[in-house]
């Protein structure tokens, strides 16, 4: 059987993936087609039901509930792994000013845009750029403050940028909750069958990964974006860890809080 299978070019999802789409464990009669994009396209896919597997934002995944399940395995969540609101300068930074400013997001369906409206609910003032176009517009002024994902949290000072708010922080704050940043998803109608094997394969695939770690395979280097291996490292030391390998009953709690949260902000239906 033939799979499309969709998930990011950033390190902790090539790290994830590599042994499954490279032939490096048996597939089990399984063929998979990697389908590599930045992770707003892929939630916007996701709504529009046109991969078999994707990695998606959780809040794109409440959208998508009557298409697509959540896998155990693939996941990014944990602690201190949020988004970060940034400045391009270093003066103290008020909510009120954060209400007035342009913010750049890095996407209307990723987690990072609601976090910061968790953080921030009267800000509105919202821009959706790619998220690694964000730190240099906040380097150019051409807006305010922008809310950083992924590897650039490991980069925006070395560019003269400042942090505002740790929107992860915040929520780990408030709710006492591991952050869910995103998923693995499979179209419920590939039936419960397809859907265990999946999952133990991309657990597998995971558990090659960290069988040769701290190495950096050549899949993953070619997609990291001129990305320093000490940043490679850090990006898959923050977001890939044990509910990666299973959410177990944390993770999907964490899942549902922020399912709440969510239902507060725009409504949503229950999941299933």
């Amino acid at each position: 059987m033939k799979l499309t299978l969709g998930f990011s070019p950033c390190p902790n999802d090539t790290f994830i993936f590599d042994a499954l789409v490279n032939g490096k464990i048996d597939a089990e009669g399984f063929e998979f087609e990697p389908v590599l994009e930045d992770v707003e396209t892929l939630n916007q896919w996701a709504l529009q039901g046109r991969l078999d597997i994707t990695k998606l934002s959780f809040p794109a995944y409440f959208k998508t509930v009557e298409t697509y399940c959540l896998l155990p395995s693939g996941s990014a969540l944990g602690n201190g792994v949020g988004p970060l609101l940034v400045s391009g300068s270093d003066k103290v930074v008020s909510e009120e000013d954060v209400n007035a400013a342009t913010v750049l997001l890095p996407g209307e369906n990723t987690t990072a845009n609601l976090l910061f409206s968790f953080a921030y609910p009267n800000a509105k003032n919202k821009r959706f750029q790619v998220f690694h176009e964000i730190e240099d517009m906040l380097v150019t002024k051409e807006a305010e403050l922008g809310v950083i994902i992924h590897e650039n949290r490991f980069t925006y000072e070395s560019k003269g940028l400042f942090k505002v708010k740790d929107l992860g922080e915040h929520w780990e704050q408030k709710l006492n909750a591991p952050i869910p940043l995103g998923g693995i998803v499979i179209k419920k109608i590939l039936g419960e069958d397809v859907y265990a094997k999946v999952n133990r394969l991309i657990n597998k695939s995971l558990q090659v990964a960290f069988d040769s770690y701290p190495e950096i395979s050549e899949y993953v280097k070619c997609h990291a974006q001129a990305m320093l291996p000490r940043v490679m490292r850090q990006h898959i030391d923050l977001y890939v860890n044990n509910f990666s390998l299973n959410l177990g009953e944390k993770g999907f709690s964490a899942v549902e809080t922020l399912h709440e949260v969510y239902k507060d902000q725009s409504g949503a239906t229950k999941l299933t």
